[in-house]
C-alpha cells in the first residue's frame, strides 16, 4: 500500500504573503520511489479557461520506501487568494511521488491577514 502525508507544522491554513512555512512530508511505499516533489502551485476555478501556475518545486530524493522529509517554503507576495463570483484563486500544496505519479494536495490561504478576500 503506498501512502503519502503532508503536514504544515504550524497547522495554519492561511498565511500572510512573505512569510516562511515548515512542511514535513512522508511516504510510504513497497518500493523506495524514485523521487517526491513538493509543490506551491495556484490555479483558477469557475467560468472560463483553468489556469494553473507552478510558482516552487523542491525536490526529495527518498533513499528508503519509508520515511519523511521537512522543508522550509517561503510564500510569495501574491497573487492573494480570493473568491469571486465568477473567478477563485486558490493556492495549494501538492506532493507528487514517481514514477507513479501518485499525489496529495492540500489548499491554503495566501493573503493579508490569512483570511482570503471575498468580493
Amino acid at each position: 500500500m503506498n501512502e503519502l502525508e503532508l503536514t504544515i507544522l504550524s497547522e495554519q491554513k492561511g498565511f500572510d504573503p512573505g512569510v516562511e512555512v515548515s512542511v514535513r512530508v512522508g511516504w510510504k511505499f513497497d518500493e523506495t520511489p524514485d523521487a517526491l516533489e513538493l509543490r506551491l502551485v495556484w490555479n483558477t476555478s469557475g467560468k472560463g479557461d483553468r489556469d494553473l501556475k507552478v510558482v516552487q518545486v523542491v525536490e526529495i530524493s527518498p533513499s528508503s520506501p519509508t520515511g519523511s522529509h521537512e522543508v522550509m517554503l517561503t510564500l510569495p507576495w501574491g497573487p492573494y487568494s480570493f473568491s469571486g463570483k465568477l473567478l477563485s484563486i486558490v493556492w495549494a500544496l501538492e506532493l507528487v511521488a514517481f514514477p507513479n505519479n501518485e499525489s496529495l494536495r492540500r489548499e491554503i490561504v495566501l493573503a493579508p491577514n490569512g483570511e482570503e478576500v471575498v468580493v
